[in-house]
């Protein structure tokens, strides 16, 4: 990107900006923005907590996958001529 459109897209993105502090500014109340704050934090909340829930049912599913290809390979099993 050049420095050209780079400079274009930073005034765009900063008048649209201040388009929404105008916006919120003129409409929103302390208890408004109070409100969406708390959520923002507690949606953050919820997503690190999602996260780390997926990170160790991946490493779950990681460890389960390795105990059925032990097992396939101690019973003479081919995985790839199942069919399920």
């Amino acid at each position: 990107m050049s420095e050209d459109q780079f400079t274009r897209l930073f005034k765009y993105v900063e008048k649209r900006f201040d388009s929404i502090d105008t916006r919120l500014h003129d409409t929103a109340t302390k208890k408004d923005v109070d409100n969406l704050r708390d959520t923002v934090i507690d949606f953050a909340g919820n997503l690190d907590t999602y996260a780390q829930e997926m990170a160790a049912m991946s490493h779950k599913i990681d460890r389960l996958e390795r105990y059925i290809q032990v097992i396939a390979a101690k019973t003479g099993v081919d995985l790839d001529t199942i069919h399920v």
